[in-house]
């Protein structure tokens, strides 16, 4: 079971993001895009990165054809299974999503799996898990 610091994850589905995402804290996990503008500085940022640094950074191969919303929606799962109560303490409870705005989808999506938007623009999601709702999976269990 991974332990982090903060119960924030990040994800970045924007592929221009690129030096940006050397000014996040890197405090928590991130998941960014896999592009040939992030890519790089992923990789710079885990060659500085030194043993004891708490550094949780993961790429991702986008899906293709699909917009920044439905990337997102995509990762939920894999984001789930990562940082929820079962395989983190403290489990996320804060998802900000970079890249993309609040469309329909993904604000059901979020609601899916027990978070309603905190905050939205046109560039940013940050979602909040609602307390007590934990996502439901195929069985209805």
């Amino acid at each position: 079971m991974s332990v982090h610091r903060g119960s924030t994850v990040r994800l970045v589905v924007d592929p221009a993001f690129g030096e940006r995402l050397a000014s996040l804290p890197l405090v928590g996990p991130i998941w960014v895009m896999d592009s040939p503008q992030n890519t790089p500085v992923a990789h710079r940022l885990w060659h500085a990165s030194r043993p004891g640094d708490d550094l949780d950074l993961t790429t991702f191969k986008p899906g293709e054809g699909l917009a920044a919303d439905e990337e997102a929606i995509r990762k939920l799962d894999d984001i789930e299974d990562h940082h929820a109560g079962y395989s983190q303490d403290p489990p996320y409870s804060v998802l900000e999503i970079i890249g993309c705005g609040a469309s329909e989808q993904l604000v059901q999506a979020l609601a899916d799996f027990g978070f309603r938007c905190d905050f939205s623009d046109s560039y940013t999601v940050r979602a909040v898990r609602t307390e007590g709702i934990l996502p439901v999976d195929e069985d209805g269990l």
